[in-house]
């Protein structure tokens, strides 16, 4: 029996596969209508991860911007946005960032053993700061978060994590924008880094859906059989 969430990996990239530039500002790889899409499939899942690198970088919000969303969530009996989720080795945030200031919902940061009780110190007054293991084990944060409630998980990067995720074999489903320009700078970031991936020349993913969103291409593949296209 699978004990994790349905984990769903979303990610915007260049034609050549960057995710950002080398620039200090965030590069905007999408288009309104598929920020709207992505609104929608995060105000679908109970939970939104993204690792410590994109908070320190990008200070994200990861709240659900629609109030008619927001709305039916809370119809629903839920929050208005899904809880956040980051994974951390150190527990080095600042607990002024977005990811922790905005919205009323809970927050989670899975932290290295070694660094558990200065992160708690840290972070404690505003998330709640869970063992994640030494090194943290992306199998064990799915088990808990899974004990916690959460059965529908968004990641939303970055490429670190979108390669933990993927080479672990813990994602079912990848949504994949491709802008429709290039970068072409080796120092800016790429959707993933180096890793043994399941999928490879001999076991190709299933690509489930294309779709064209304006200027921009959504591409989902079917990573596991749990995967669902509606």
């Amino acid at each position: 029996m699978v004990v994790r969430p349905y984990t769903l990996l979303s990610c915007g990239m260049s034609i050549d596969g960057y995710v950002d530039d080398a620039a200090d500002d965030r590069l905007l790889l999408s288009n309104d209508a598929d920020f709207d899409r992505v609104d929608a499939v995060r105000a679908g899942c109970d939970a939104i991860l993204v690792g410590a690198a994109t908070i320190r970088q990008d200070n994200p919000r990861l709240l659900v911007r629609s109030a008619e969303r927001r709305r039916a969530r809370v119809a629903r009996g839920e929050r208005p946005s899904p809880v956040k989720v980051t994974v951390t080795g150190g527990g080095d945030l600042d607990p002024a960032a977005r990811f922790f200031t905005t919205g009323d919902g809970e927050k989670l940061v899975y932290c290295g053993t070694a660094a558990l009780a200065s992160a708690r110190e840290r972070l404690g007054a505003v998330a709640t700061v869970v063992d994640g293991g030494d090194p943290v084990d992306l199998r064990q944060v799915a088990t808990d978060l899974y004990a916690r409630g959460i059965r529908r998980l968004m990641v939303e990067g970055g490429g670190t994590v979108h390669t933990q995720f993927l080479t672990a074999g813990l994602a079912d489903e990848l949504q994949l924008v491709v802008a429709p320009f290039f970068v072409g700078d080796s120092r800016a970031p790429r959707f993933v880094g180096d890793g043994a991936f399941p999928w490879r020349p001999g076991r190709r993913a299933e690509l489930a859906e294309v779709r064209q969103i304006g200027d921009v291409a959504l591409l989902r593949y079917k990573l596991s059989d749990r995967f669902r296209l509606a």
